[in-house]
């Protein structure tokens, strides 16, 4: 094998690539919190009981989940201008893809979570004279967290690395950076096996605080 390493390049370009996975971080955060909302006035709609609710969700959920997040990209990103919509730029877009994308699967997390609380929980708010709102409020929101934390988290893990396909519309998060830089030094092999370890180690630093965040909050049984 006549490659030879040459790792000043990832030296020269830290800065930049530093700040393209806090770019990502942030862009998977925003995103999560936003699908989390979706997610839940999906769920609320799944379980309403109500046709006319329901129906379009299940549509939703269904198309995103059969849909390539790649494709959903694309579509956003090229379609939506065509229909005369183009305010939002290529990070904007972005960030509501993925936020669609979370949204979806995130109203199955919900739905199931809502499912799963005990019903005494609830007889027991009545009880105690809570109104409807109170008792979604202080027993029913803080039990279903608590449930269904361990898939919040596992989604905010893959949408940190799907975050990677924000590079097909040039937003300049990690994967867009480092291509950048295989362009412009023709340093492959340092490039990527460095973009492949901030990838690992900041995956394995966001497993482990939720990994404690999911001990603080344990699930009541």
């Amino acid at each position: 094998m006549d490659y030879h390493f040459d790792w000043s390049v990832i030296a020269r370009n830290w800065d930049s690539l530093l700040g393209a996975l806090l770019l990502g971080l942030e862009l998977a955060v925003i995103s999560l919190a936003i699908g989390c909302v979706i997610g839940l006035a999906a769920a609320y709609a799944r379980l309403s009981g109500r046709r006319w609710l329901a129906a379009p969700v299940w549509a939703y959920v269904e198309f995103i989940r059969c849909t390539p997040l790649l494709l959903l990209i694309f579509f956003i990103y090229f379609g939506l201008p065509e229909f005369d919509i183009t305010f939002l730029d290529k990070t904007q877009s972005f960030v509501l893809t993925l936020s669609l994308y979370a949204g979806a699967y995130m109203s199955e997390v919900f739905r199931a979570g809502l499912a799963s609380i005990p019903k005494q929980y609830v007889e027991a708010a009545k009880a105690i004279g809570m109104r409807p709102w109170q008792r979604q409020r202080y027993v029913v929101l803080p039990v279903m967290f608590r449930i269904t934390l361990p898939s919040i988290s596992n989604n905010l893990i893959s949408l940190f690395k799907d975050t990677s396909l924000a590079a097909a519309i040039a937003v300049p998060e990690l994967t867009f950076v480092a291509r950048r830089i295989n362009a412009d030094t023709f340093r492959v092999m340092e490039v990527w096996l460095t973009v492949s370890a901030m990838y690992l180690v900041a995956t394995y630093l966001i497993a482990t605080l939720l990994r404690l965040l999911e001990r603080r909050y344990a699930t009541i049984r």
